[in-house]
């Protein structure tokens, strides 16, 4: 049953598989609708594949996984701050709406490039090893 077709929920979630299934919605719809967030999803694939590639240790596996789930979690955490700003302002330009969601892209930002650095370390003396 799509999203759209379900009767909206008006009381607590009785069960866990209630909590589970509105939180993987969320992670449909962000697929869906959210380029930005498609894009990490695919560099962190990417990230992944490089990964086996160069046989990364344990410990490099999981830095490399921390990195990947923690921009994925704070591009989440963007939409979800944007969308709360378009919520309380009804779509209309406000100086601090603009501000509130400059804010978030920019954790997004820094949050992408500390996941780069973080790569470099690993995978640069791999690469150098390589050739």
């Amino acid at each position: 049953m799509a999203y759209q077709d379900r009767k909206p929920q008006l009381e607590k979630n009785k069960r866990f598989s209630q909590a589970f299934m509105h939180a993987f919605d969320g992670l449909k719809w962000a697929l869906k609708e959210e380029r930005n967030f498609r894009t990490h999803v695919a560099l962190g694939g990417v990230a992944v594949v490089v990964g086996f590639f160069f046989q990364l240790t344990q410990q490099e596996w999981l830095w490399m996984i921390a990195m990947i789930f923690l921009v994925l979690l704070m591009e989440l955490l963007n939409t979800v701050i944007e969308n709360i700003v378009d919520f309380i302002t009804e779509h209309e330009y406000h100086p601090l709406a603009k501000k509130i969601k400059d804010l978030a892209a920019g954790i997004v930002l820094l949050t992408a490039c500390l996941a780069v650095v973080v790569a470099l370390i690993i995978l640069v003396p791999k690469i150098m090893a390589f050739y």
